[in-house]
């Protein structure tokens, strides 16, 4: 055909020229306080060219806040789909009969309104139709301008309410997933000794994703503890779930009995196995505490932060060389650090570094590093302040040099023994 497929119809034009009938006579006028109506994008996809005509002029006579377009095929409607506000589908198409022409439409569409506009003998047609997806349906010949104005505002309005139902369940969805993800990367720990306390502490980064930090901690036995706090590269669920499985391998191992350099081999292998891409890693902090005797700890960090020994006289970080990180190198040694532990009142504090890279205002490109979280355990200790509020206090004192919350997770394990000051 020589004529373009697609063309603009009016459907603003009042051909009486008077107000409509109401069921309060006829002259009664529009109430000026009504807002104005949204006008309405409809794209009419009809291969008869005197239905199309008619739709237009019943819309054109019932003054409808419309901007009409017609199609004479599902391939000429195409292009439009993402266009408008509504389709009103004929369900009898030179390339689309039934209703494989709304199954197309629908599978290459989001967030359109549909109305099916079907004969008089094809009515279940149309209630198959809804049944399918479409919001309403109309039968030819039986509407007037004011009720197929009305059916696809309604059928918008249905659509819309649609999607925001659709929306919300998703977010909740999410929500939920988050929160399953939290509870794998935030165990209870097995911990019964009363000889030391341990304090956990998680919170999201800035924008409230959950990430991959994770921990988890054991006793292994009489006066033998276990520790790690770990931390996946990258944010978002995808992470924090590679997270929940290196948290969940750890304890399997550690209840094992599996310890050591063959305990980090098997995560390692775990991590290789289970990322989506080679460029995710993961940075670890294991800690085997002996609190018999005099009292030992043993620290293999993996391209992670040293944790830091609190005494009453003495705050300094571990002497312990960070070996390289898990899903880098399998299969390279990762020998363990020995530490002297006081005979009471000491404490162990392992963290992931989202603690330590938040900014400080007297150095624009610098960050607090483990020198500043250092100083600010020991600005915490000369206030006198109880070890269990140390965790939130450095959060606090993190985000304040940082200017706003951190922009990376935060976990951390406080071990303490003795005096809890």
């Amino acid at each position: 055909m020589n004529a373009p497929d697609i063309a603009p119809m009016s459907a603003t034009r009042n051909t009486t020229g008077i107000w409509p009938r109401t069921a309060f006579g006829p002259d009664v006028p529009a109430r000026r306080s009504a807002p104005p109506r949204e006008r309405l994008r409809v794209l009419l996809i009809e291969d008869d060219a005197g239905d199309a005509f008619l739709v237009s002029e019943l819309l054109a006579e019932a003054d409808a806040p419309v901007d009409l377009r017609t199609a004479t095929s599902m391939a000429d409607a195409a292009p439009h789909l993402s266009e408008v506000d509504c389709v009103l589908l004929d369900l009898d198409l030179p390339d689309a009969s039934g209703l494989d022409g709304l199954r197309q439409l629908l599978a290459s569409t989001t967030g359109v309104a549909v109305c099916v506009l079907t004969g008089l003998a094809d009515e279940p047609l149309g209630i198959a139709a809804v049944a399918e997806g479409a919001q309403d349906y109309l039968i030819k010949g039986r509407v007037d301008g004011v009720l197929l104005a009305r059916a696809v505002r309604y059928a918008v309005e249905r659509r819309r309410a649609e999607d925001s139902a659709r929306r919300l369940r998703e977010a909740e969805l999410r929500a939920a997933e988050a929160s399953r993800l939290e509870r794998g990367l935030l165990p209870q720990p097995l911990i019964a000794t009363a000889a030391v306390s341990l304090h956990t502490f998680y919170r999201p980064g800035r924008k409230g994703v959950l990430g991959g930090d994770f921990y988890d901690a054991i006793e292994t036995g009489p006066g033998q503890l276990s520790l790690l706090v770990g931390d996946v590269s990258g944010h978002g669920v995808e992470e924090a779930a590679l997270g929940v499985e290196l948290r969940a391998a750890w304890r399997a191992l550690t209840l094992a009995g599996v310890a050591g350099e063959q305990q980090l081999a098997a995560l390692d292998r775990v991590l290789i196995s289970a990322r989506r891409s080679e460029e995710i890693f993961a940075t670890v902090a294991a800690v085997e505490v002996d609190l018999t005797g005099t009292g030992r700890a043993t620290v293999r960090l993996c391209g992670h932060p040293a944790p830091l020994l609190i005494t009453d006289d003495r705050v300094a970080p571990v002497d312990a060389e960070p070996r390289l990180m898990l899903g880098v190198l399998p299969g390279v040694p990762r020998p363990a650090h020995g530490v002297e532990l006081p005979e009471r009142n000491w404490a162990v504090l392992i963290y992931t570094d989202g603690l330590i890279e938040g900014r400080v205002p007297d150095d624009p490109d610098g960050r607090l590093g483990i020198d500043g979280l250092t100083e600010l355990v020991h600005a915490y200790r000369r206030r006198g302040g109880p070890l269990d509020g140390l965790p939130d206090w450095l959060v606090g004192q993190a985000e304040e040099r940082n200017g706003g919350p951190l922009a990376d997770d935060v976990a951390m394990l406080l071990l303490t023994k003795g005096s809890g000051r």
